[in-house]
């Protein structure tokens, strides 16, 4: 393994830390027996900054880049240590396409004998009477009649679902030991 920076994150495909590093869980560190590592990482990923702080924490986040995604204005600027995005989101209202759940009527003579698709039917009060063509019909007017709830009415839980992109995890570990990075 080539040598490593102090505080240099790389991945593993086996499932512990090697040696002189740490997997990056968040896990809190003592400052006095890390006084190099704590310079260079201060409390952007957590603890007091007196007497600990904290590892990056990579379980359940994918790591990106800092600064702006694409220049221009009101774009958002990502922060060293920031965290951003959800595991699990909830689509609400605002968020889907604009559409309607208009119905579609007639008062046309119909054309199909039998309801389709389990559709629930206007009242009747009347008597049916079959037509020449084999159709029934009904010569009383009959009024509109109210439609069943879960017709019209709003559906669906409103409960979150999974918001992960394919995905293949791995261990991502911090150096505790390494030579310390000079700027450039």
């Amino acid at each position: 393994m080539s040598d490593q920076y102090l505080a240099e994150i790389r991945i593993f495909s086996f499932p512990f830390a090697p040696r002189g590093w740490a997997q990056c869980n968040g896990q809190i560190m003592p400052i006095q027996q890390n006084t190099a590592l704590f310079s260079l990482l201060g409390t952007t990923y957590g603890g007091n900054g007196t007497s600990n702080f904290g590892l990056p924490n990579l379980m359940g986040n994918i790591p990106l880049h800092i600064g702006r995604a694409q220049p221009g204005p009101g774009l958002q600027v990502y922060d060293l240590g920031q965290t951003g995005g959800s595991q699990t989101v909830t689509i609400l209202t605002p968020e889907m396409a604009a559409h309607s759940h208009s119905p579609v009527v007639t008062t046309a003579v119909g054309t199909v004998s039998t309801s389709a698709g389990n559709q629930p039917a206007k009242a009747f009060t009347g008597n049916f009477s079959k037509n020449t063509q084999g159709l029934f019909f009904s010569t009383v007017t009959t009024p509109a009649t109210q439609l069943p709830p879960q017709t019209i009415t709003q559906t669906g839980g409103g409960q979150p679902h999974n918001n992960m992109m394919p995905t293949l995890f791995l261990n991502y570990c911090i150096a505790l030991q390494g030579a310390f990075p000079a700027r450039n």
